[in-house]
């Protein structure tokens, strides 16, 4: 079963970007990522899946339900975290998270309580008296102190200091081992490489890659890495050339015997061929031919 299938779906603002004819499918009990920088479209799909927003296109269902008919299931079943998350500053953060919880109609105060432990959080405190990673915490425990089906996380990490990312991390591997799909947006390329299994790629509002994370790396292209070459390789598919003293490494999405080839002609002294990173990986996909 898919938590989430979207087909064709799109968002026109006006003259502005949204998304256009997107269609991805997230198993259930998934841990995935959705990769692209800022004002790619990332948020704007998660707001179509919540149906805080209605499609101008396409059709989407989440855990099975249609996205603009049944939202209101949907939110009840889904642990939502904006990228910036807005409270009332005056309430202190265990009103605020027994107001959260009464919203959905139920007792989360045993599991808030252990939230709150594992991540450091002082539930005395008012709202508008925390640093933006603690107001990120109070976030993380009103998405997950429901213990919900699935979890839309967007940018959840900003503003948490390293450690609390890890704590935060530990949670959602917890979560995901019991069954729950995690559907993580994030421009934090390691995080995702570590911790989700499955991505895509988003690029002005069209999506360009979904595959295995580990899989990505292998899907046409390779890090090559030549030392004390004669002159510089002219192939089509080569690009992100860097230079460190007689070393040369460039990414190469081409034919394998012309690679051979052209190498044999300019003469070197040592050559790796190897996977690309998921950061290269984005940029194969991200960069432009001829920047």
């Amino acid at each position: 079963m898919d938590t989430i299938r979207t087909e064709g779906l799109t968002k026109n603002y006006g003259r502005a970007r949204g998304i256009t004819e997107l269609s991805l499918a997230v198993e259930e009990g998934d841990f995935f990522g959705f990769i692209g920088p800022n004002g790619a479209g990332k948020s704007t799909t998660i707001r179509l899946l919540l149906g805080l927003i209605s499609p101008t296109a396409g059709r989407a269902e989440v855990l099975g339900k249609d996205i603009v008919r049944e939202r209101n299931a949907i939110l009840a079943e889904v642990g939502y975290l904006p990228s910036e998350a807005a409270f009332y500053g005056g309430m202190r953060v265990s009103e605020l998270l027994e107001y959260s919880a009464k919203l959905r109609r139920k007792d989360c105060r045993e599991e808030a309580a252990r939230l709150c432990e594992r991540l450091q959080l002082d539930v005395t405190r008012k709202v508008n008296e925390l640093s933006l990673g603690n107001r990120k915490k109070v976030g993380i425990v009103c998405a997950l102190q429901h213990r919900p089906r699935l979890y839309i996380l967007d940018e959840p990490t900003s503003g948490l200091d390293p450690l609390m990312q890890e704590a935060f991390f530990e949670l959602l591997c917890e979560r995901s081992a019991e069954g729950a799909t995690v559907f993580l947006s994030s421009h934090v390329l390691p995080e995702v490489a570590r911790y989700c299994r499955r991505a895509a790629i988003i690029k002005e509002g069209r999506l360009l890659v979904c595959n295995d994370v580990e899989k990505l790396g292998s899907e046409g292209f390779k890090r090559v890495t030549l030392r004390g070459a004669g002159e510089t390789p002219s192939l089509e598919g080569m690009r992100d050339l860097r230079f460190d003293g007689d070393s040369l490494t460039f990414l190469y999405g081409g034919d394998a015997a012309a690679l051979i080839a052209e190498l044999a002609r300019v003469g070197l002294r040592d050559v790796t061929i190897t996977e690309p990173d998921l950061s290269e990986v984005f940029m194969h996909y991200y960069t432009k031919e001829g920047e």
